[in-house]
């Protein structure tokens, strides 16, 4: 009864915030709310990658968002075109998207998402590896002139937070005067994401859902805001997923937290 009160109150919260949806309540959710999430034109959905249950999360939201379009991370602009019209030999999904060569993990996790969403269009917006190698280096900006969000300049604070972001998720053992770079990185993938997402807005119209990690679905400096300074007319519902044990004041508008799955120490390599 308890999840169910906060499932509703979460959902008028929302609702009652009209366009402004990052501005209402936010909330820890459990599984069952993605049931009935309240109404975005653009849904983004967070993932840790390589976490099963999190897939599982999308899938489940994602067949009662019955959206438009859905904006993928893991697929090229090609790839999201040879998303083939059946979807029901799951291995033959894999094969047209070439998925054993994207460096992504397992396609039985992301299967379940392309078979709820049912007769959407597909958009790929992952960033060509060869852009964002050359985004650490050079910038994002220069890589993607017209990239929506990449002419804000960075707030001192922020860029201190997000640098502080990519050396804790990489072990603590990236050398400093990488950092930047990697946040540029982070902010091409982020326009080309957004990108992706008004394009899909003008060609099917809303609702949008995207598929990302949840370092993108983050409501301050994530897709989310990009969207905001793009297109502030739009409204923009970020669900987040998290492992472990539930934090205070998560930047997503709702979230949940699921167990950590077993994998290998990831900071093995680093030592």
């Amino acid at each position: 009864m308890r999840n169910l009160i906060l499932t509703l109150s979460v959902a008028v919260a929302f609702v009652m915030g009209a366009a402004g949806l990052g501005t209402a309540t936010a909330a820890q959710i459990d599984a069952k709310a993605l049931d009935s999430l309240p109404p975005a034109d653009v849904v983004v959905l967070g993932e840790v990658h390589d976490n099963p249950a999190h897939h599982f999360n999308q899938a489940r939201a994602v067949f009662s968002l019955t959206p438009k379009a859905v904006v993928w991370e893991q697929l090229s602009a090609d790839a999201a075109t040879r998303v083939p019209a059946d979807l029901g030999d799951r291995d033959a999904v894999a094969r047209a998207l070439r998925w054993d060569q994207s460096g992504w993990p397992d396609f039985a996790m992301y299967y379940p998402i392309f078979v709820a969403a049912r007769d959407a269009r597909h958009y790929g917006a992952e960033v060509p590896r060869d852009l964002a190698r050359r985004s650490v280096s050079e910038g994002a900006l220069a890589v993607m002139p017209d990239g929506p969000g990449l002419a804000r300049a960075l707030p001192e604070a922020e860029q201190a937070a997000r640098e502080a972001e990519q050396m804790a998720a990489h072990c603590d053992a990236m050398p400093a005067d990488l950092l930047p770079g990697m946040v540029q990185a982070q902010r091409l993938r982020d326009a080309y994401l957004a990108q992706a997402v008004l394009q899909a807005l003008e060609e099917v119209g809303p609702p949008v859902a995207v598929i990302t990690g949840s370092g993108h679905a983050r409501t301050d400096w994530g897709v989310p805001a990009v969207l905001a300074g793009a297109a502030p007319g739009l409204s923009v519902l970020s669900v987040g997923q998290m492992e472990g044990a539930a934090v205070e004041d998560a930047p997503f508008d709702l979230w949940l937290v699921t167990e950590a799955v077993e994998r290998d120490d990831p900071c093995a390599a680093f030592r």
